[in-house]
């Protein structure tokens, strides 16, 4: 029997049958669907799709944003830091600090301009022009995970006591049983 090696939770390919394609990716020019709930879309390239990305710590994404309000929503990435380049359009981009301060550090980026959002921190991106937007944002991992706040806490498949999320938000009972009723959607 043959072992398989596994290395980052990916099968390590052997090399001599590698090729050009485990190392490129086309289609990146291609406009995302944007026609959800957050009117955004990210198409993201990890060791999943490119496996030449596996141990290379790196992954990218492009995010495509429709006009007003185009959101990629407050998250955060378990595994990596992220900076992200505006190539058309005006986002407002931010993150929030960690415990105890929670500042909020955020701006609104045009195209030539980029932010960076520190490992594990939440970050968020909204179209605040009149004309659709395209970032590129890369991250420090080849797995970087995201976690989506509103749909952890909210959209979760075991909702969180409704006691909980009042006392924690501050938030009526009804309003928050009628959040843990809608339908979460990620922007991908």
């Amino acid at each position: 029997m043959i072992g398989l090696l596994l290395v980052n939770g990916k099968l390590c390919k052997n090399p001599s049958f590698a090729t050009i394609h485990d190392f490129t990716y086309s289609g990146f020019d291609v406009r995302g669907n944007t026609s959800n709930q957050l009117r955004a879309h990210v198409n993201l390239i990890t060791a999943d799709l490119m496996p030449g990305l596996n141990t290379l710590g790196v992954s990218l994404a492009r995010i495509d944003f429709e006009p007003n309000g185009g959101l990629n929503p407050p998250h955060y990435h378990p595994r990596g830091s992220e900076v992200l380049l505006v190539l058309e359009g005006t986002l407002y981009a931010g993150f929030v600090t960690s415990n105890p301060d929670h500042r909020l550090f955020a701006k609104i980026l045009k195209a030539g301009d980029f932010i960076a959002f520190p490992f594990g921190l939440v970050h968020f991106q909204m179209n605040v022009g009149k004309t659709p937007a395209v970032a590129i944002a890369a991250l420090t991992s080849q797995n970087p995970g995201v976690n989506t706040v509103a749909n952890a806490i909210f959209g979760g498949n075991w909702p969180i006591n409704p006691e909980v999320l009042t006392t924690a938000f501050h938030l009526d009972k009804n309003i928050v049983e009628d959040l843990q009723t809608q339908n979460w959607v990620n922007p991908s």
